[in-house]
């Protein structure tokens, strides 16, 4: 009777331990960005800047700085969804070795911009040509929203690195768009 009571005690105790056990197997690692970002139709920025243009029949202006934090990818996409009023582009600055070092351009046609809500606005801040600039923080992001060229641009950057990227450095940013070199409306 002893040994069937061990013996029974040892089958639970093995069949406890195998089911809490967790295996890893190759499908665990992480897909690289280069490969999971174009799944979800992000390309190069110059591919999705193209398509934006051709789309809206405008050029767009990108700003030439970009935050001083390490980013080791950056996709554009150009989302053309049904009628105008949801179309958009975004580019997206990613670090696979940093995941806070996060920042995204948005930019929307001015007559589809999105409204700000008080509630969300930290300063505002003014540009080059007299353009005022809302700081804001929504989602654990920090950004920077202003409207030129018919466009209203979102400037956003991860809130865990506001001690590098300042809002200052957000309005330098957005007057890099003005730089010699690039092409005219």
């Amino acid at each position: 009777m002893y040994k069937i009571v061990s013996f029974f005690l040892l089958f639970v105790i093995c069949l406890t331990f195998s089911v809490y056990n967790v295996y890893a197997n190759s499908n665990d690692i992480p897909q690289p960005f280069e490969q999971i970002y174009p799944e979800i139709g992000y390309k190069t920025v110059e591919e999705a800047v193209s398509e934006f243009e051709e789309h809206f029949k405008h050029n767009l202006k990108l700003p030439l700085r970009v935050p001083p934090i390490e980013f080791t990818h950056h996709f554009g996409r150009f989302s053309d969804l049904e009628g105008e009023i949801n179309d958009s582009f975004e580019v997206v600055f990613i670090s696979d070795k940093s995941p806070k070092n996060h920042y995204k351009i948005d930019i929307l046609p001015i007559e589809h911009k999105i409204p700000i809500r008080d509630k969300y606005v930290l300063d505002v801040y003014e540009m080059k040509n007299d353009i005022q600039a809302t700081y804001m923080t929504i989602s654990g992001f920090n950004v920077l929203v202003f409207e030129r060229d018919n466009w209203q641009y979102m400037l956003s950057v991860d809130r865990r690195v506001s001690d590098t990227v300042t809002p200052e450095v957000l309005v330098e940013i957005a007057n890099s768009i003005d730089y010699p070199g690039q092409h005219k409306n």
